[in-house]
């Protein structure tokens, strides 16, 4: 069993179901052994690397591994890759598991393992790993609508912090009928309104339904020439997200070109904050993505491609 350091606050991934289960596991972990209700914190990835970590000791899940949480008295819960070595830090860290997936291995060592938690991280495990060959893929992806739709603390005020009662939860239903009706009529758009961005990646508009699904569909149906789908969420603050699909692993390795990170088939980035509007993004995603032009490519070549990501 681990020796676990007694955490000062934990903190989280605010954007999935992921961070949302493992980031309430460690909760309950550290009320289990240190009889403690530790401070719950939860960021966006591009908010959380602007953090400095100036707590003594924390727990963090679903927030990747990295030099400048290597401290003292913290334990990092995590499964995105990374090439960083813990030399003062506990990194528990597998990634062929999701987060909230390792965080109740560490749980269920203490006794803290219940039939309606083994349903529920199975489901937070699939959907964050994108396991789209996995019977249960649609209703976990059902599960991971919710975090998405209602936003990660609005949900945990409904269930009370009590994963438990996340577990069969009537807005699931809600999840049902949007994926039934909405999720045809948005695939069916969809599919008329993918834009290149390079060869072998497609941006993807999405007006109604379930982006993941639809995505899924896309790449499942070869709906279009591109191995990678793209798509691009505003938030309120200005920032535009980009998520990355793939089902051969080739959507990390597009995510790092944009200095994001994720999983071989799901990963995202965010844009620089320069980047304010959707075509503006299209057009910084074309000049980024796009393969540099062979060294003997004349200088007009050059100026009329600039021309044309500039027209857009």
């Amino acid at each position: 069993m681990i020796d676990l350091p007694k955490p000062e606050a934990i903190f989280t991934h605010e954007s999935d179901l992921d961070g949302f289960v493992s980031g309430l596991l460690l909760r309950r972990l550290a009320g289990e052994v240190f009889g403690l209700q530790a401070p719950l914190h939860a960021y966006h990835n591009h908010n959380w690397r602007q953090r400095s970590p100036t707590e003594k000791s924390a727990w963090v899940s679903d927030l990747a591994f990295e030099p400048r949480l290597d401290r003292p008295g913290w334990m990092v819960v995590d499964h995105h890759p990374t090439e960083a070595l813990p030399k003062r830090a506990l990194l528990v860290h597998d990634p062929a598991k999701s987060a909230s997936l390792l965080c109740y291995e560490l749980c269920r060592q203490h006794g803290l393992g219940t039939p309606a938690l083994d349903q529920l991280v199975h489901l937070s495990d699939i959907a964050d790993l994108f396991r789209f060959e996995d019977p249960d893929f649609v209703r976990a992806s059902d599960y991971a609508n919710l975090v998405k739709t209602y936003q990660f603390w609005n949900l945990y005020e409904l269930i009370g912090g009590d994963l438990e009662r996340l577990v069969d939860h009537p807005l699931l239903e809600v999840m049902a009928v949007k994926r039934r009706v909405e999720d045809p009529l948005g695939l069916a758009w969809s599919k008329l309104n993918v834009t290149p961005i390079s060869p072998t990646i497609g941006y993807v508009d999405t007006v109604v339904g379930n982006i993941n699904l639809i995505i899924h569909q896309l790449l499942e149906q070869r709906a279009t020439p591109y191995p990678v789908l793209l798509t691009l969420f505003r938030k309120g603050n200005g920032l535009i997200i980009a998520s990355l699909r793939s089902r051969n692993s080739e959507a990390l390795r597009v995510a790092e070109r944009l200095q994001g990170g994720g999983h071989p088939n799901a990963a995202g980035a965010t844009l620089p904050r320069s980047v304010q509007q959707i075509p503006d993004a299209l057009n910084y995603l074309r000049q980024v993505l796009n393969p540099a032009p062979p060294k003997d490519t004349p200088l007009n070549t050059l100026e009329s491609a600039f021309a044309g990501w500039e027209r857009g």
